[in-house]
């Protein structure tokens, strides 16, 4: 049987449910990403295929690049997915998710663009740009 993640917006006009495994947090520090969420983002990620979100018509995406967009809910405002064009998986934020999530982090990126206020001090594993395994816009 798949695993069943859930999780919504601030408001709950919007829902997801993510089926089968979850990649670990990646921690993103990237001015993009800071900018959007007022901090930095954490997310997870899951194929296409395996989300099924209501209140879809409540999205809105905003396309930070051509390569990518940002999704978020348009009655309450917190980012909640992202999204490679080219990718068929979507980024889903750690914080959006009902507990008990069962996610762990995996890594910082974008580490040289983070914000002058904190230290990354948790023993993650730090990248100038992006993982080998994670793609970024």
């Amino acid at each position: 049987m798949d695993e069943i993640h859930t999780g919504a917006c601030l408001c709950g006009a919007v829902r997801f449910a993510a089926r089968g495994p979850l990649r670990g947090v990646i921690y993103c520090h990237c001015s993009q990403c800071r900018r959007q969420s007022g901090h930095f983002y954490a997310a997870t990620n899951v194929e296409d295929d395996c989300l099924e979100v209501t209140g879809a018509e409540r999205l809105t995406w905003f396309s930070a690049s051509p390569q990518a967009r940002r999704g978020f809910c348009s009655t309450c405002g917190p980012a909640m997915f992202w999204q490679h064009e080219e990718e068929a998986y979507t980024s889903i934020l750690a914080g959006s998710f009902d507990k008990p999530t069962g996610l762990r982090g995996e890594a910082h990126i974008f580490v040289p663009d983070k914000g002058d206020y904190y230290e990354i001090d948790d023993g993650l594993p730090q990248y100038e740009r992006s993982t080998p395994s994670v793609k970024v816009a």
